[in-house]
C-alpha cells in the first residue's frame, strides 16, 4: 500500500475495507474498490481545522524530518484521483504529546494553547496532497500513527482514518528508536487496539534515514 508512483486500490477488497461498486464502472478482477477502514479520531483532534491551511505543520517541533504524501481516490468513480477534497492530518510529537490539549489526565504536559503537528491541505488533480512534519513519537497504548480526516470540497466528512507505519528490524520506527526513550514498552501494530484487525489498507510505504528525513506516501479510497 502507498506508494509514490500513486498506487490504485481496485483489487484491495478484503475484510477491514468496505466494499463499493462503482457508479461508471468496475474493476475487472474483482468488481469492486476498496474503501479505507474508518477509525476513531481519538481523544485529541484538530479543534478548528480550517484555521491550520498550511503544507509545513511543524511550528518549530524538533524531530526528524517527514514529507508525507497522500493520495485520495473516488471509489465510486473507478478509483480515479479526487481533486478538491480536503485533508486535514494531525499527530504526537517526538515524546508523544498532541498540541491543542494537555493538562490533565489523559495528557499532563499542557499544550493547550499551541497547535504544532496539524495542517489541512486540498487534494491537487493527481488526489494528491503534502504535508512536511516531523516522524512521529509514540505514547503508551498505540504504535506509531498519524489520523486522517477527509472531506469533500463543499465540506462533507467522507472518511476518518489513520496511517500505520512498517514495524521490525529495518523500519524507519526502529531507526527513529521512540527518540530518546526508545521502544521498551512500544505497543506494536498487532497489539494495537486500533490496527489489531489488520492494517492491510492503513499500512504507508516509508523511506528515508534519520540524517536525511523520511519519505512517507499512502493511498486511501473514500466514497465520494
Amino acid at each position: 500500500m502507498g506508494t509514490a508512483s500513486v498506487p490504485v486500490l481496485l483489487s484491495a477488497c478484503g475484510k477491514e475495507s468496505e466494499t463499493v461498486t462503482p457508479a461508471t464502472g468496475t474493476d475487472g478482477a474483482t468488481g469492486c474498490c476498496s474503501v479505507a477502514p474508518t477509525e476513531t479520531e481519538g481523544p485529541f483532534p484538530t479543534k478548528a481545522p480550517a484555521s491550520y491551511v498550511r503544507s509545513d505543520i511543524r511550528d518549530g517541533k524538533a524531530g526528524h524530518v517527514m514529507t508525507a504524501k497522500i493520495t485520495i481516490i473516488n471509489a465510486n468513480n473507478i478509483c480515479a484521483a479526487l481533486a478538491g477534497a480536503l485533508v486535514d492530518i494531525w499527530h504526537c510529537d517526538a515524546e508523544g504529546n498532541y498540541s491543542e490539549y494537555g493538562g490533565g489526565g489523559m495528557q499532563s504536559t499542557n499544550y493547550q494553547a499551541v497547535h504544532f503537528l496539524r495542517g489541512r491541505q486540498t487534494t491537487d488533480a493527481n488526489g494528491q496532497v503534502t504535508f512536511t512534519s516531523i516522524f512521529p513519537g509514540w505514547y503508551s497504548g498505540r504504535a506509531t500513527h498519524i489520523h486522517v480526516h477527509v472531506y469533500s470540497a463543499s465540506g462533507v466528512s467522507l472518511k476518518v482514518t489513520q496511517i500505520a507505519f512498517p514495524e521490525g528490524t529495518g523500519s524507519a520506527v526502529a531507526a527513529v528508536n521512540g527518540y530518546g526513550k526508545g521502544l521498551s514498552g512500544y505497543t506494536t501494530n498487532a497489539r494495537d487496539n486500533v490496527f489489531s484487525d489488520g492494517v492491510g489498507l492503513e499500512l504507508a510505504t516509508v523511506t528515508g534515514n534519520t540524517t536525511d528525513g523520511f519519505q512517507l506516501a499512502i493511498t486511501f479510497g473514500v466514497a465520494a
